[in-house]
């Protein structure tokens, strides 16, 4: 148990059997009345964004999450398998945990694996990832680097959209949250 005064961003708190990550959080004095602390919430699983406020110095229930770097390793199918790196346990992670951050990994990469109790509640990935192209359509004589864009296939199967000079066989960058092309790789 902790009190609103305690708060942090990235606390997980326990609201209604729930788990919520703290995004933002202001402690609010004003001149009449007690004071009060405004935060923002996002719901662990879903991603659900609410605002919620709180007396100051009302005990809340924290929840302790286990964040772990851990390797890739593969899918079979419907799990993803990642192995910890310390102790070198490997877990499943249902699909819906890892969720869009599957277009992005690949074997042998590594990732933020929040636990809590036991149970994995999401995986986290790099803001960035760099990936070779496995397909797009060649761009055409007078492409310039300005014009438009064109989709390309990953090595991972996710299709972004590419500036019209990028070729097959190129290895990018790629933003992880929003799947946005960053630029050519330096290596």
């Amino acid at each position: 148990m902790a009190t609103t005064n305690d708060l942090k961003n990235g606390v997980v708190l326990k609201l209604d059997g729930q788990l919520w990550s703290v995004v933002n959080f202001q402690h609010v004095k004003p001149g009449k009345g007690g004071a009060f602390v405004r935060t923002t919430l996002k719901h662990v699983l879903s991603g659900k964004v609410v605002d919620k406020t709180f007396n100051a110095g009302t005990k809340v229930d924290t929840a302790t999450v286990d964040r772990r770097t851990m390797t890739y390793l593969y899918n079979d199918g419907t799990d993803y398998v990642f192995m910890d790196g310390e102790t070198f346990d490997q877990i499943t992670v249902p699909q819906e945990v890892v969720g869009d951050s599957a277009d992005y990994l690949l074997e042998n990469s590594e990732a933020q694996v929040a636990m809590h109790e036991g149970n994995p509640l999401y995986v986290e990935l790099p803001a960035s990832v760099e990936l070779v192209i496995e397909h797009t359509d060649p761009g055409l004589q007078g492409d310039r680097s300005t014009g438009g864009s064109k989709p390309a296939r990953l090595e991972t199967g996710a299709e972004v959209q590419v500036p019209l000079f990028v070729t097959t066989g190129e290895k990018i960058k790629v933003d992880t949250r929003d799947g946005r092309y960053l630029g050519r790789s330096s290596s």
